[in-house]
């Protein structure tokens, strides 16, 4: 009887160990097992240091990208000649009426002292002074012609004006003022041609100009 107690002592031992031995296996395999998974980009998170190329969200550039760069001044950035502003330009007049001519004429010269080449093109303002108001000149209707001038050059247009044959004092002349085409800035002369106008009666100007580069230096 005392040895059939030992012998199932003995067995509930080696059975408790078995069973602890067992656990802890299953612990350690639990705890040591490799796991898969995987990795996400966090959502919304920064940007990577890495360079990129490209435009950033900003609107500027982006990492690793060429800045644009700026047209040089006086360019239309397209490789093309800037337009001549009054500036750029020395603008004087000169009387140039043809004897037996029906008309009398002034030649204004428009000369490029900016240093570089400019276009220039088109009707020019035009208005004389006189003592009885301003009197705008008239466009002679004769086509226009685009062109370059070049730096130190010039181009020239005529004014056509009718002599004051009447006997009388006419309306006199006091001054000339011409702003250049596309130009808001007007150069006031002094008036080279004959003293004064026949009185009209207000239909029309008599007086009329052409596009740049309608008159030659002699004309």
């Amino acid at each position: 009887m005392h040895v059939r107690k030992l012998a199932f002592a003995a067995l509930a031992v080696t059975a408790a160990l078995s069973l602890t031995a067992c656990q802890d296996d299953q612990a350690g395999t639990a705890a040591g097992a490799p796991t898969a998974s995987t990795a996400v980009s966090p959502t919304g998170g920064p940007a990577s240091d890495s360079p990129t190329s490209g435009t950033g969200t900003s609107g500027g550039p982006g990492k690793g990208s060429t800045p644009p760069t700026a047209a040089p001044a006086g360019s239309t950035g397209a490789g093309k000649a800037a337009k001549c502003r009054t500036a750029d330009l020395t603008i004087t007049a000169a009387d140039r009426t043809i004897t037996g001519d029906a008309d009398n004429t002034v030649v204004v010269e428009l000369k490029n002292h900016s240093g570089k080449d400019c276009t220039l093109a088109g009707y020019a303002g035009v208005d004389l002074k006189t003592s009885a108001g301003t009197l705008s000149a008239k466009r002679s209707g004769e086509p226009v012609v685009a062109g370059t001038l070049k730096n130190g050059k010039s181009t020239y247009f005529g004014i056509s004006y009718p002599a004051n044959t009447s006997g009388g004092s006419g309306v006199r002349i006091t001054g000339l003022v011409v702003t250049p085409p596309d130009e808001t800035h007007p150069v006031t002369l002094s008036w080279p041609g004959a003293g004064s106008l026949p009185v009209t009666d207000g239909s029309g100007s008599p007086v009329k100009i052409g596009p740049m580069g309608s008159a030659g230096q002699g004309e």
